[in-house]
This record gives structure tokens, sequence and C-alpha cells, in this order.
């Protein structure tokens, strides 16, 4: 349905109803109706998996068509940033939101800020998710409003010509509505609260799941030390839970993305259960650290295995935890994103310890030779130090080339007086083009920032605090915020409006009629803004 074939349509219905419903207009219904696409969560997951599976087509034919996000930790975030792309280039297309399971944990526990571990409520994620469409569709609501108006005008003025650009622009609004990659964590306990969890943030609108192979009651962030991972069996079981719940709503072309820790897990709570030689079980066992024993040595506690015709006995830690062997980080992760594939999975995250194209491309071409067409997820983490680790590869292939690099130590790259040097220069090109590059390279058809509003937050807050309570006072926001607002067509300088008083404005006009009491009148100080 279109706004004129709705206005149609209820126009229709409005004389079929007589006079009780004599003062309800049908074209005011109509806008109403189409500043409210999405009238369900479900309604949400199931269009935006839609246009999911689309970019994963376009991205198999071209990887130059890979897509992005960034991480929101409130709906206001989300809506700017996704008012912003639009603005800038007159598309969302491509353009997701990432669900942090970090920052949820960070900022909108009722606990006050937490780690990475799984420690906030799970219920907060599938509303975080509510919240962050909530906003979207506001701001659709928002944009198609000023357009209404605009028609209004140009049919006042009798300009015709004006008000069928103007209608055609509205039938063909693009919405601020886009996929989401949902940070579901280890799954918040077994395959069933996986399962419980996932419908909560599907009927909320999430599309797109990530879910990670660590034990849920042992989590960690991905990039602190003392992560643990489960075996294949136990992850597998809560990827299908997520299948299920997809297939249960009627989002039949939802994504689940798998993520593999292993690669900086070298720690597991259990040993893998093998029905016969190599399954992924005893895939998995096959990488423990054991020592060999002979059964005189054995205690009466230990754990014994038997490999190559020898007993071994795996290192089992003080924790209770046993550990892999050193090295075998790489191995694993390609081990798990086949099984996860081999499993139903859609795409693969994994993570590194560094943004490092080739290191990604060394286990994704092994991954390639099982599944052509492996596609991955990956972090652009803030953890990561971008500007040395790229400076020191610059370094490292310079060195290889055989460039004199006597005025560069490789220890100190992150100090200021090498910002202007040739090798910066070079590392910060790369840098540039890293998405391009890995995506090209490493299979990366989604890259995401996890925390970059975290951050962006708190620089923002400290420039003006530094300046606001310092001696520019006043002009510290004003040249520092409002003014650039102004400059660069920031739309939330006109907070009122972005808050919604224009709409409620309609409506009251809507309800009322000429008896409608309006915020918009001359003597709002929002017209000082134009």
């Amino acid at each position: 349905m279109t706004y004129t074939s709705d206005k149609s349509e209820l126009a229709g219905l409005i004389t079929q109803n007589g006079a009780p419903w004599a003062n309800i207009d049908a074209d005011s219904a109509a806008r109403m109706r189409a500043q409210n696409r999405f009238r369900t969560g479900l309604d949400i997951a199931k269009y935006t998996a839609g246009v999911m599976r689309e970019d994963m087509a376009a991205y198999d034919a071209d990887p130059a068509k890979y897509t992005q996000s960034l991480g929101c930790w409130h709906g206001f975030i989300a809506q700017q940033k996704m008012i912003s792309i639009k603005k800038h280039f007159g598309t969302t297309k491509g353009s997701y939101l990432y669900l942090s399971g970090w920052m949820v944990a960070a900022l909108r526990s009722e606990f006050g800020p937490l780690p990475d571990q799984s420690m906030h409520e799970k219920t907060t994620v599938p509303e975080l998710v509510k919240e962050l469409y909530t906003f979207l569709k506001q701001a659709d609501a928002r944009e198609l409003g000023g357009m209404f108006r605009e028609l209004d005008a140009a049919r006042d003025a009798g300009d015709e010509l004006t008000a069928k650009r103007i209608e055609k622009e509205i039938e063909n609004h693009e919405t601020h509505v886009v996929p989401i990659v949902a940070d579901i964590d280890a799954g918040f306990g077994n395959a069933e609260a996986t399962y419980l969890l996932a419908k909560q943030m599907i009927e909320a609108g999430a599309c797109c799941l990530q879910i990670e192979n660590q034990v849920s009651d042992e989590k960690q962030c991905g990039h602190q030390d003392g992560k643990v991972t489960v075996p294949h069996e136990d992850f597998l079981a809560k990827v299908r839970a997520l299948r299920y719940a997809f297939l249960e709503l009627g989002v039949d072309d939802g994504v689940i993305v798998t993520r593999t820790d292993s690669l900086g897990a070298g720690l597991t709570k259990q040993i893998a259960v093998s029905k016969e030689e190599g399954d992924l079980g005893d895939q998995y066992n096959s990488y423990l650290d054991v020592e060999e024993v002979s059964l005189d040595a054995v205690g009466p506690n230990d754990v014994i295995m038997k490999r190559d015709g020898k007993l071994v006995r795996p290192k089992r830690l003080p924790s209770n935890l046993f550990q892999f062997r050193e090295g075998t980080g790489a191995d694993r992760c390609v081990m798990d994103c086949i099984a996860s594939l081999d499993a139903g999975a859609d795409l693969l995250w994994i993570e590194t310890e560094k943004p490092h194209v080739e290191q990604i491309a060394s286990m994704v071409d092994r991954i390639k030779e099982v599944h052509p067409n492996a596609k991955l997820v990956y972090n652009n983490s803030p953890s990561f130090n971008w500007t040395l680790n790229f400076r020191q590869q610059v370094f490292d292939a310079w060195t290889e080339e055989g460039r004199d690099l006597a005025d560069y130590d490789r220890a100190k790259l992150m100090d200021e007086s090498y910002d202007t040097s040739e090798l910066s220069t070079e590392a910060d090109n790369r840098i540039r083009t890293f998405q391009a590059d890995a995506a090209k390279r490493a299979g990366v058809f989604h890259h995401l920032i996890t925390l970059p509003t975290y951050h962006t937050a708190a620089l923002s807050t400290d420039n003006l605090a530094k300046e606001y309570f310092g001696d520019a006072g006043m002009l510290g926001y004003v040249e520092g915020v409002q003014r650039k607002e102004i400059r660069q067509g920031i739309a939330c300088v006109k907070h009122q409006n972005m808050a919604g008083s224009d709409m409620g404005d309609d409506h009251k006009e809507y309800f009322a009629g000429d008896a409608a009491l309006k915020a918009s009148g001359e003597d709002n100080t929002m017209n000082q803004f134009g």
C-alpha cells in the first residue's frame, strides 16, 4: 500500500461508516499510516532480513559492495546516525546498526556500569532493540511530516508541478529502518534460554543475531584474557535454537552470525563428547594440552585420554579448566567456522587481537576451501590501537623490502613526532582502505565498530566541559556545538522538532481542527533557526 492508495481506501471506509465518521479525514489518516509503515517488530525483522539477504547476494557478486555499521547504545544515537548517513550519502543502503553487548553492560544495566561478562539483565538487549527501532520509525515520521507540510504549501500556492514532485517523493520514501546485527553474547544460559531470548529480540525487530562460542557463565569480552570456549555440540545446539526461533516467528530468512573466540581463548571448561575418531568432539579434544603418563602415575581423580596408542592426561588448571596447546588458535578458528556453516550459520565472526588483513585472510582462505561463499562480519574494534598497529605493519613491510628505517623506532611508533612522517602517511592510507581491502581479500561482508558512540560521547563531553566551565564560558557551547550544528545542517539543532513537536501539532489539527492549540506559532524560539 502507498500513501495515495491508502487515501483512496480510507475514503471508502469513512463513507461506509457514515455520519459517526464524518469528521475523520482520509488524507490525514493516510498520512499517519505512511508515518507508521512498520506496525510491529516482526514487520521490521521480516523486512530487514530481506534487505540483508539482498546485500549478501550483492556482495557475493561484487566484494566492493560490503556493508557497515556503528554500535549504538541509545535510540537517539541510532536515529541521528541514520539521519546523517541519509543526509550525506542520499541513501541508507548498506548501512546497518550494531547492538553491542559491551555497551549494554557498560551503559544500560540497572546494576550500573558492568564489564562485558554477561552480568547485565538479558532482557535489556531486546528492550534496546525495540528502542532503536522506535527512534528510527520516528525519524521516518518526522521526515515524512516535513514532506507533507511542503505538499500542503505547494497546493496552497497552486503549484501543482511541485506538489506532484513531492507526492512522488512521498510514494518512494526511503525508510531509516535498517538491519541490525544484535549481540546475544553466549546465549545467557543453555540452549532453551538462548531460544527464549532470541524470540524476544526477533519480536523487537532484530533480523540478525550474533552468538559466540564462549561459556555463558564465564563469558569475557573478546579483547580480554581468560576466555573459555565450549565444545562444538554445545554451541551448535544454541545456533539451532536461534534458527528455530526465527522459523517459529515467521522470519524464515533471519540471519545467524556465529562468532569464534578461539584465536584468543586458550581454555575450555569441559572435554567434548566424542562418538568416533575424527568427529567434532575428537577434533576439539585433539587440541588439548596433554602430557603422556603411565598407568602407574595416574591419580585417583585424573582425567585420562588415549591418543595415538598412548595414555595422556589433559592439563587441568586450579580453576578446573583445561587448557589448549599454544599456537592452535587459528586452526581451532577454522574448525569452528566450518562447523558453524555446516550447522546452518549464515555469517562468521572471527575475533582477532589486531586488525591485519592477511591474518584474517589466512583463516578465511582455509574456510573457503570447504565453503566457497563464506562471509565474515568483522569487528573494527576500538580495543585495537589502530595507529600503532598499522605503523608497525608498514614498518615490518618496509623492513622486508630492505628500506632504510634508521629514523624509526618500532616500539615508539605511536609517538606524536612520527605523525607527519612518510611511514605515518602510508599507515593512515592503509587504515583508510582497510574495509575495502578486507572485503576484497578476506571475505568481510560487514564491517562494524562495536563501541564508537561510547567514545564519541566521552570525547565531545570532555571538549564541551573544558570550554564551558573554563574561560570560554557560554562561547564554548555556542562555538563548539550550536554554531557547528547550524553550519553543518544538523537536524537536531531544532531540538523541539526532533523530539516531535511538529508531528504533535499535525495530530492536534487532525483531531481538533481549528480548535487545535499548536506549539509552532510565531513565538516558538525554534523559529530562530530558520
